[in-house]
Parts: structure tokens; sequence; C-alpha cells
């Protein structure tokens, strides 16, 4: 019931703020609105006030405000109130104002997640220097060395860690070109990312990319039990841990991990303290279910608690970076460099809702604000029956300064309709196959 009401909540909030932009700019240009709802289809709850009718629908998966004269079938009195009757300036600006207010609503929404303050994995927004090549990785058989900074990855450019992780989940599966810097100089090389399945906690499966590289960074050691192996060898608190046995270490599960495979045996451990490496022999001791050499482990971390003009810029900043992010995606998976598995549909937002509504209401406003930036960009796209295509098409009428027939944006718009029920019906496959039991149902699967 949580994931439920979750996904109502998420979806009933972004699908009101997007409808409340038309209705407050027609209002404010004099077009009369005949209905504002919130869902399609037969109507549960409704109220009449003024010329409004004001509804709750059975199907949630949307909304719409109907106002007066506008399309041009609708029957015409030649009112001033009808939205045709507006000019080409008065309706771009009413049609514009649904996405421009889900846009506003992800800065909002960005801002207030940024001022709880966030500890965050220090390495993210550094350039992507690599630190360790997995062995028998993608990365290791294109030829990607340490040392290496990824700049580009496909059409992507990589300015952090961040960024290059988002492009190569991308792109499993798919033959992608990539540019280094080595030495000095521009590399070109090709990598296949690996298909990899992520499971949130309610069993949902998203198949991402994967390389295998990763940071320039090493765990540290934030205190020492005194009296424990470790302290008694001499390793001391701050100490960076560079490598067991000669194995590169770049993040605190990997040590972890490793010295669970070590129980009373010597292992190598090498330090870094103050730039100076340093090689210690310690036996792992079993203590209870665990396997332990007596010290506490972290990953580098940096915090932030913004103020809030610092927060609202911070919101603006990220919004626009994640916003190219998302249109080259969205080129990359026209293009067919992008993995259309990313794609996500209701079933997808209804879990990831859950999941989150379950972390907090920091979380579930952390993916509103990102499902509310993804709705905006979609509904400017220049695709008919969109509100981003009816603005292209009076764009295109201005221009060429006469209007298009009735039959004309019939056909337009029958083109739209057929491009979103295809992509409705690949967000709906995708979604069904994380689900593990349907997928089952799926002999080619």
């Amino acid at each position: 019931m949580t994931t439920l009401f979750a996904f109502l909540f998420v979806l009933g909030v972004l699908v009101f703020i997007h409808e409340l932009g038309h209705f407050l700019l027609a209002r404010w240009h004099g077009v009369r609105v005949i209905t504002f709802s919130l869902g399609f289809g037969p109507k549960l709850l409704k109220m009449q006030r003024g010329d409004t009718e004001y509804c709750v629908s059975i199907i949630p998966l949307g909304g719409y405000v109907k106002m007066a004269g506008e399309n041009p079938e609708d029957p015409h009195t030649g009112g001033s109130d009808e939205f045709l009757a507006k000019s080409k300036w008065q309706r771009f600006q009413i049609l514009l104002a649904g996405p421009v207010m889900n846009l506003v609503l992800a800065v909002v929404l960005l801002a207030v997640v940024l001022m709880q303050g966030a500890r965050v994995l220090a390495y993210l927004d550094r350039p992507a220097a690599v630190g360790m090549v997995q062995p028998g990785s993608p990365a290791e058989r294109a030829g990607i060395q340490p040392g290496d900074v990824i700049l580009k990855v496909g059409t992507a450019d990589i300015r952090t860690w961040e960024h290059l992780d988002m492009a190569v989940a991308a792109r499993p599966e798919r033959e992608v070109p990539v540019v280094v810097v080595r030495n000095g100089r521009e590399e070109r090389l090709v990598v296949r990312p690996d298909l990899t399945e992520l499971r949130t906690r309610n069993d949902a499966r998203f198949e991402v990319g994967t390389i295998g590289v990763l940071p320039d960074v090493y765990p540290t050691i934030p205190a020492v039990v005194a009296g424990g192996p470790a302290d008694k060898v001499g390793v001391k608190a701050g100490d960076s841990i560079v490598s067991i046995n000669g194995k590169r270490m770049v993040f605190s599960s990997q040590v972890s991990e490793e010295i669970g495979k070590h129980v009373n045996e010597p292992i190598v451990l090498t330090v870094r303290r103050e730039a100076v490496d340093h090689t210690f022999t310690v036996t792992p001791e079993q203590q209870g279910d665990l396997v332990r050499i007596g010290i506490s482990l972290g990953d580098a971390m940096r915090s932030f608690t913004p103020s809030p003009i610092e927060a609202i810029g911070l919101s603006v900043e990220r919004n626009i970076e994640m916003a190219g992010l998302i249109l080259l995606t969205l080129r990359d998976l026209v293009t067919g460099e992008a993995s259309p598995k990313q794609l996500m549909g209701p079933v997808g937002i209804a879990q990831l809702s859950g999941e989150s509504a379950q972390a907090g209401w920091i979380a579930l406003l952390a993916l509103m604000a990102s499902i509310s930036l993804n709705l905006g960009l979609l509904n400017l796209m220049p695709i008919p029956v969109l509100d981003g295509g009816h603005i292209f098409i009076m764009a295109i009428e201005t221009i060429s300064r006469r209007d298009f027939s009735l039959q004309v944006k019939e056909k337009m718009l029958f083109v739209g309709f057929l491009l979103l029920m295809t992509l409705m019906v690949t967000v709906i496959y995708n979604d069904l196959t994380r689900i593990a039991w349907i997928e089952n149902l799926m002999p080619w699967r």
C-alpha cells in the first residue's frame, strides 16, 4: 500500500502542478476553462465552480485542462473567451505554462532537498580519473588504463564521475567510442559496457551498463582499536589503505570483503601515511560472525549544508546540468546509441516512489524533483499531441504566415499519437520485465 499511495501522491502533485500552469495562464488571458481534471476517463469526484468543472477521474496517469474553443473541431461561438480567439503569443504562453511549472517545481523541490544538507562520496564531482581497472572488465578489454582521464563516452561529455556513471549506465551491450587523456595525449578507444542488474528492496530489477573502472581514491581508517591486530603492528588512525596482498583497494567494502577471506591467515597491508606508503603484516581474527583486524573503515566523503539562496542556485545549476544529460540521452535513444531498456513507465515510477517513501520524505522529494524535470522536458518535445508539438505547429504556421488546414493538423496529431503509443508500449514492457515473476512468463527473455 505504501507503494500505491506514494505513486498516487507523486503523480498527483506533478500532474496538478502541470495542469495548474495551463489553467492559470488561460484564466489570465481570459480563456474560459470548461474542465480541470486530475486523471482520465470516468469522473469519480466533481465540483462545479463558475464556468469550470473540477474533477478527479478514474485513470490516474495524467490530467487535462479543457478550454473553450480549444480545437478547430470544437463548437465556436466567436466569443473572445475561446482559446483559438486569442493571439498566437497568448496561446504560446498558455501551452508553455504547464511544462514551465514542472521545471520550476523541480528547482524548488531539489532546493528543499539540498537545504537539508548531505554527505556524499567526495570523488563524484571530480574528473573521471581512473584509479583501478577491474580484471576481465570491458574497460580492460578496451585498453583503458589506470591514470587515464575519461573525457567522452559516445556523445556524452564526461566532466565528473557522476557523468561517467550515468553515461555508461544508459549504454549496456553497445559498442561505444570513448575518449581518454593518457600522458597528456588524447586516445580514442571503443568499449562495450556489460549489462548488470540492479535490484531494489522491492526486488524490482533495472538493467544498467558497467565498464569496470574505479576512481583514484583509497578507503580510510578513521580509528584503530587499541590492542587489536592492526594496532600491534603499527597501523594508525588517518592512514589510507592502498592494497591488501598487492590487490588495489578503492572502497571500504572491498577491504572488508578481502579481510573476510583470510581468517587467521597473515595478510600484507599497505597503507599511505602523509604521502608515504608503509607495509605491515597483520593477521585477521574471528570476532563473532565477522573477521576483523581492529580498524574502522570509511570512504572519502564531503559534507555540505547550503543556505536557502545557495540551495536555489545549486538547484538551478543541477537541473540545467541534468536537463542537458536527459536531452543527450533522448537523442542517443533516437540514434540507437543508448538502450531503450533505460526508459521507465508508471510501474517503474511506482516502484521507485514506494522505495523512496520508505526511505523518508527527503528521498521522495528528490525523486519527485527528478520526475518533474523529466516531465517538463518531455512535454516540450516537438511531438504533436504534447504541448511542445502544439507550440511547434504554431511556430511553423507563424513562420509560413498561414495556418494549416484541419485535415493536416489531424494527420500530424495522429502521427504524434502513434509515437506516444509506441513509447508507452516500450516503457510498460520495460516495467514488466523488471518484475521477476512476470519476466519468467516471457519465454523469449
